[in-house]
């Protein structure tokens, strides 16, 4: 089973590829979610609306499952295909990359489009930081309050995150766990009085 995936660690605006008096402005994203794909494209279309085309590609999943190219309008295949396919030169995931184009008045054709686009995306992971994220689910745990400082420690060791804890005498806490540590941490709970769990 796999734990973890290659992403890349911040967003990357405003890399500047000309071609022919065309100019290819390259941005990606690290995305998690629909919304925040959806988020970022609409971000772009707004702060670039005189440009030709909004091309781009994602791919999102641990392996990649989910993803799109999109060419926007250009020749099929000739932009979001050689986008797409960086992501995949790259093997990262859950990464969105736009390449916004403005038209300059000279026709590329579509070999010169695949080019340019290839060469746009290319530039822009280039100026990313691409990390190894691992996986992570969260779970909740209740128990009483007396018990918590075997829960802390046992989170702790598993270098667990924690979101939110509720103090009560039934406590409660929201942590965030590597999803290769479930299992261990699962046992460990199962095993202690007066502990309760949701994943």
């Amino acid at each position: 089973m796999q734990f973890e995936y290659k992403t890349i660690e911040r967003p990357i605006e405003n890399t500047l590829l000309k071609e022919k008096g065309s100019k290819f402005i390259g941005f990606a994203f690290p995305v998690d979610n629909e919304a925040e794909l959806k988020n970022a494209l609409e971000k772009i279309r707004a702060e670039h609306p005189k440009a030709t085309h909004h091309c781009y590609a994602f791919r999102m999943g641990l392996n990649g499952e989910n993803y799109r190219a999109n060419d926007d309008g250009e020749p099929s295949g000739s932009a979001g295909l050689p986008i797409y396919n960086q992501l995949l030169a790259n093997e990262i995931t859950n990464v969105l990359i736009i390449s916004v184009r403005y038209y300059g008045g000279t026709k590329l054709g579509v070999s010169g489009l695949v080019k340019a686009y290839k060469e746009s995306a290319k530039i822009t992971l280039e100026e990313a930081n691409i990390i190894t994220k691992e996986l992570e689910i969260d779970i909740e745990i209740q128990f009483n309050f007396n018990q918590q400082n075997i829960i802390f420690t046992l989170l702790s060791k598993f270098d667990a995150r924690i979101i939110n804890f509720d103090s009560q005498e039934k406590a409660s806490i929201v942590a965030k766990i590597k999803l290769k540590h479930k299992d261990e941490i699962v046992n460990a709970l199962s095993n202690l009085q007066f502990v309760e769990y949701t994943l």
